[in-house]
């Protein structure tokens, strides 16, 4: 996603919901959790494929939660049956609130759920990670993961979603991301929730794609993630060779893990989502790929989205009559087309890991050393974290309780640990644009972050994701 957004005020209002996380809702559908198994993804025996699109009514400055508005849910779930879509991504989430209703209809549908759970208030800071990495982050992650857990139709857990940029600097955030998804898989295992798969999102950048992708894939079992995507926008209404895909399919080639687009879709010269053709390909990409997320839904300002909300009162109000766009019918086409294959696609039926990146030019981490949780955090692996911040609360990036160690590297990335509980209006305005973990918007832009908003959220805004 490219990340030149002009976000005017993050949404204060939001009721928060009785829902209590981890209780279990009862269920109305049947719906086959998905697996794991080699470089490949499963439905019970059989191969599963991401054929899917990117959920976010009102983007990065609505800062909504689709998934807890039935209102909302309900009138898209239908657009998604009509796709024929069998997940969506959600890139923020309110932990406080139930989704019952909307997980449940998604489930009916037969649509699957894969999640990022950070969002502007909590959330990794690339530009100062240490501190940003404490208890209360991790508290407001594993409450997301009890809320969600109890649906057999969350896919897929996102740990970060282009943490990592274009900028060497941003890779020493890398260590604190992967502790979040190493803590995330133990959370769920002590939990005692069904193996949930946790990865990483990257973002669409090439001289760091690769290091991102052996990182996330080194180290022991506890730190390996289940699964690795990426954006990708290079595909221009052109084809497998001319995008560059052929390259990408070679890269990955053994690589261990299961791999999938988590954002595709390029704008230039339109858009006819031939791309379903080649993912969908056993000869070209399925021995390698599981598929992809077409970026995105609805239309926002960013000028990707397939279905336009006509306006309510404000941003947050997503309530209003859903419209399709002609791209609507080409993404439609396109999945119609192209059928997922039968068989199992080639896949590789075991796993291994890669060597993690040396330090380069482009990649700064001296070693693979990662942070430990934070010792407040770890109660939570037997208590559970409770009851959920939501998308309101006073935020984590400075409120102390981070990991007692460092890791290899130098510069911002390192950082002393101390934090603060609070944390001035000018510092946490600056940390706005430099975190990590949430971001709504398209393929990357190297422009320059702008952030505009209310004055009172500054005194408690963490950081929002770009």
């Amino acid at each position: 996603m490219r990340s030149n957004i002009i976000i005017t005020a993050l949404a204060a209002s939001g009721a928060v919901n009785a829902g209590v996380a981890g209780t279990k809702n009862s269920k109305r559908a049947t719906i086959t959790p998905i697996t794991t198994k080699g470089n490949a993804f499963f439905k019970g025996d059989e191969r599963f494929y991401v054929r899917g699109i990117a959920y976010q009514p009102g983007g990065s400055s609505a800062n909504l939660d689709p998934l807890a508005d039935p209102k909302v849910c309900l009138e898209d779930i239908k657009k998604f049956e009509d796709l024929g879509i069998n997940v969506v991504r959600v890139y923020s989430t309110d932990n406080s609130k139930s989704h019952k209703e909307c997980m449940e209809a998604l489930a009916d549908a037969g649509i699957y759920v894969a999640l990022d759970v950070n969002n502007p208030l909590y959330s990794i800071n690339r530009a100062t990670p240490h501190p940003s990495y404490n208890a209360v982050y991790l508290q407001s992650v594993f409450a997301t993961i009890d809320e969600f857990a109890q649906y057999d139709n969350t896919f897929a857990f996102f740990s970060g979603n282009e943490v990592i940029h274009d900028e060497a600097e941003s890779t020493l955030a890398a260590p604190y991301v992967k502790a979040t998804d190493r803590d995330m898989r133990a959370y769920i295992k002590a939990r005692k929730y069904r193996a949930i798969p946790v990865g990483y999102s990257a973002a669409d950048v090439s001289k760091n794609r690769m290091q991102t992708a052996k990182y996330f894939n080194c180290g022991n079992d506890e730190e390996r993630s289940d699964f690795f995507a990426f954006n990708d926008y290079s595909w221009c209404k052109s084809d497998f060779k001319t995008s560059g895909w052929d390259v990408k399919v070679k890269n990955f080639t053994d690589y261990g893990l299961p791999i999938f687009l988590s954002e595709y879709g390029c704008t230039t010269n339109g858009r006819d989502f031939g791309e379903v053709s080649a993912l969908m390909d056993p000869k070209l990409m399925t021995k390698v790929y599981s598929g992809g997320l077409m970026y995105e839904y609805t239309m926002e300002e960013n000028g990707y989205g397939i279905v336009n909300i006509t306006k309510g009162k404000d941003i947050t109000d997503q309530t209003g009559k859903r419209i399709e766009l002609p791209e609507f019918a080409a993404y439609k086409k396109a999945l119609a087309t192209y059928s997922a294959p039968t068989g199992d696609g080639g896949y590789s039926q075991t796993t291994k890991a890669q060597d993690c990146p040396p330090k380069d030019d482009d990649w700064l981490v001296e070693d693979n050393k990662l942070p430990e949780m934070p010792a407040a955090a770890k109660k939570y692996l037997e208590n559970g974290a409770g009851k959920g911040p939501g998308l309101n609360g006073a935020g984590s990036q400075w409120a102390g309780d981070a990991s007692p160690t460092t890791t290899g590297g130098s510069g911002s990335g390192s950082g002393s640990g101390s934090g603060s509980g609070s944390g001035s209006a000018s510092s946490t305005a600056s940390a706005t644009g430099n975190a990590a973990g949430f971001a709504v918007s398209g393929p990357l832009n190297k422009g320059p972050f702008v952030v505009t908003g209310l004055a009172v959220l500054f005194t408690l805004v963490g950081a929002v994701a770009l």
